[in-house]
């Protein structure tokens, strides 16, 4: 049985990260990816925020677009324009994208077994038993689950995660109709807390999908009539049709368990208000590899909760105020929704979103328009008590 310092489950881009990350510091590192090949299918939207390049590596090469804006559609198509001078979040291929992070760790040493599912795992020994055809085992002083939300990693000490439902089409409108550096958010109380997005690619191909808590079924429908309701999708080709889940936030998933630590999707490291974990992940994988680094060095895994204490103080604030509002969209039907987008246009909050709107750090905006009194002229007010409750 070959031994190795950590062992990653599952090669998406944060576990590649991560076992690059710990393979540069010189530790022997495997990646066991179940797949055939890594990032296939594609299972997001590709749009994250700018913050990205602070947090990993992004080559020009795998932007599609910079985006430096966008428009917010009530029901009733009441429109908050909000746009920066910069980029605030940037297109990406990310099936290339989590190809060329999976060669990184593999060029700084990372070992990258393909085909190699795993069946089970012992927490307290880090034996991994295979699921390839030699039904081989493995051993690690640490192993990692950054295996997804369907986490077979977590499932050994955790619930079954919970999940929303989400759709995306490839379209092609077959003429020039996009800016391609603005997207487009569109609020329905059928698929609240979630939402409808399109996501240009190009200005005549753009990537439109939804998320929310129904079967795919209801989603398809939802997205069909939103591209017969557009004018700027009518008649669009479908190019190709994505199906996937988003793993619902869980504040009580927990992320560490004798020799064994969760990342990204499979710790539930996800923005309860969009689904997107990629610089959260990213984040938490940088935190994760001093721990771990610590634990093996000084042969002592309990050292492995400090990377839960880090995570959490540097994340659950953030994510509080983001459960929060999750919350409170859940509950607005469409006249709420369109109540709230009208009076937020009267009350200048485009001016403010542009300024204090962040894609990853959303608290701030929230609190800023606490501050101006502007969540209490659109929100009822036992919601707008919940909300300044998060400053006390």
């Amino acid at each position: 049985m070959k031994n190795y310092d950590v062992a990653v489950v599952g090669a998406g881009p944060v576990g590649s990260t991560f076992a690059r990350i710990m393979a540069e510091k010189g530790f022997e590192v495997a990646i066991l990816e179940k797949k055939k090949e890594i990032g296939v299918p594609l299972q997001c939207a590709g749009l994250v925020g700018k913050r990205i390049k602070e947090v990993n590596v992004l080559p020009n090469e795998f932007i599609i677009n910079p985006v430096h804006g966008g428009f917010l559609h009530s029901p009733q198509d009441t429109v908050l324009s909000v746009s920066k001078g910069k980029p605030e979040a940037y297109v990406l291929d990310r099936v290339k994208y989590d190809q060329f992070l999976a060669h990184l760790a593999e060029d700084s040493g990372a070992e990258i077994l393909l085909n190699h599912g795993v069946e089970k795992i012992d927490s307290v020994n880090g034996v991994i038993n295979l699921k390839n055809k030699e039904k081989t085992k493995i051993s690690a002083g640490v192993v990692v689950g950054a295996d997804g939300h369907s986490s077979i990693v977590s499932s050994t000490f955790n619930p079954l995660a919970e999940s929303f439902q989400a759709a995306q089409y490839l379209i092609d409108v077959g003429e020039k109709r996009f800016q391609t550096n603005f997207v487009h958010l569109y609020v329905d109380s059928r698929v609240s807390p979630g939402f409808l997005w399109v996501i240009p690619l190009s200005e005549s191909t753009a990537r439109v999908g939804l998320f929310a808590d129904a079967n795919y079924q209801q989603l398809t429908i939802i997205l069909n009539e939103l591209l017969n309701k557009r004018s700027e999708l009518r008649g669009a080709t479908i190019l190709k049709k994505y199906y996937g889940v988003i793993p619902r936030h869980d504040p009580h998933k927990q992320l560490v368990k004798d020799r064994v630590i969760l990342l990204g999707d499979a710790a539930s490291q996800v923005k309860p208000t969009t689904g997107g974990g990629l610089i959260m992940g990213f984040t938490s994988a940088e935190i994760a590899s001093r721990a771990v680094s610590k634990a093996l060095e000084v042969d002592n895994v309990e050292i492995l909760t400090d990377y839960n204490k880090q995570y959490q103080e540097r994340f659950k604030k953030e994510l509080k105020v983001q459960l929060m509002v999750h919350k409170i969209f859940k509950s607005l039907n469409d006249d709420n929704l369109e109540y709230m987008f009208q009076k937020l246009k009267q009350e200048g909050a485009e001016d403010i979103i542009s300024h204090y709107g962040d894609i990853d750090t959303q608290s701030t905006l929230v609190k800023e328009m606490f501050k101006r009194g502007i969540i209490f002229s659109i929100l009822p007010k036992m919601l707008s008590w919940r909300i300044s409750s998060l400053w006390k």
